[in-house]
């Protein structure tokens, strides 16, 4: 006679095997399988999947409906598009560990070559229109920037946070530096600051304002985070001021910047938290309609970053920025 008397005494569940073969078929397609790591590290619309793994709408479509019901990716709208990305936390708590386990997996297996070349082919057009935004407005971006939130108005608590934040004061490098409002602060407070930015006229826009101001000790150079990492360029602190939101790949940003900084460095994000404003599209050139807190955090960890201090300052018309630290930490023989 079989003995099933063991199973009454284990743990009880909300969860039944039902919502774990779910989750399993769900993930268990090669197609998925390979959705949920493209997703890894980013955002990406219907049209833009479709275009990855040339498939017909309908299909990724049918395929995207699956892993939502599964609750393996999560949907946000900005603008007229509904971008989809990982659900990294299970909305069943039971099935979380199994979730966290499955995504870590995917993560460590390879990436089709094909669809690795179709990725870079988008995030290279999406990087591309933002360039030729700023190329465009940099004369009036400022302006339409301080519709959403000036500098006058949250730079003193950046400046003050990095204060509090720094150890090493030997190099900093500001990424996407805008009009130089954040480079006074930095070529006061460290030995050599470099700006880095991939539009041509905000960078000149940048050095106008520096030179008017009687700043020596900064080097402009144009390009991105690739540039400077052939470069060889390490800092002890890196500034990204209101940029992630205007980048096609935040992830891959913040890990540029986890190699960029020495050991012990400190990275500070200054941006929008997560809004519904879909205006600032088209007046400011934003990619995305802020981020939620909780990503910053995810893609700082992956690349190695231990999460510092954070700070959130309400703003006009209902935006709040976040002010967050990341420290890449010292050698475990330190």
């Amino acid at each position: 006679m079989n003995n099933l008397s063991h199973f009454d005494s284990q743990p009880r569940s909300t969860t039944d095997t039902g919502a774990i073969t779910a989750l399993c078929k769900a993930a268990g397609d090669p197609l998925r399988m390979q959705v949920l790591k493209v997703l890894q590290q980013n955002a990406y619309g219907v049209l833009e999947l479709c275009q990855v793994f040339d498939i017909r709408q309908s299909a990724m479509s049918h395929h995207l409906k699956i892993l939502a019901n599964a609750g393996l990716v999560a949907t946000r709208r900005e603008g007229t598009t509904i971008f989809y990305r990982r659900n990294e936390s299970h909305p069943d708590t039971d099935l979380q560990a199994l979730q966290h386990v499955l995504f870590q997996t995917i993560d460590d297996a390879a990436l089709d070559p094909a669809l690795r070349t179709r990725l870079e082919s988008i995030n290279t057009e999406r990087s591309a229109a933002s360039v030729a935004f700023f190329n465009q407005n940099a004369a009036r971006f400022e302006e339409n920037q301080d519709l959403i939130a000036s500098w006058s108005d949250y730079g003193e608590s950046v400046e003050s946070f990095l204060d509090s934040s720094i150890a090493a004061r030997h190099s900093a490098l500001e990424i996407g530096p805008g009009y130089g409002q954040f480079l006074s602060k930095l070529s006061a407070t460290f030995k050599q600051v470099t700006a880095l930015d991939n539009s041509a006229e905000m960078l000149e826009q940048c050095r106008t304002r520096a030179t008017s101001q009687g700043l020596k000790n900064i080097d402009f150079k144009l390009g991105d985070t690739n540039l400077a990492i052939s470069e060889g360029l390490r800092s002890d602190c890196i500034s990204l001021n209101m940029v992630l939101h205007h980048n096609p790949t935040p992830g891959d940003i913040i890990a540029a910047c986890a190699q960029l900084l020495n050991a012990g460095g400190v990275l500070l994000i200054t941006d929008l938290c997560a809004h519904d404003q879909e205006w600032v599209q088209k007046a400011c050139g934003d990619l995305w309609l802020g981020l939620e807190p909780q990503e910053l955090t995810r893609w700082a960890q992956s690349a190695g970053l231990v999460e510092g201090n954070s700070l959130y300052l309400a703003q006009r018309n209902g935006f709040r920025i976040q002010l967050r630290q990341f420290v890449k930490p010292l050698p475990d023989n330190h």
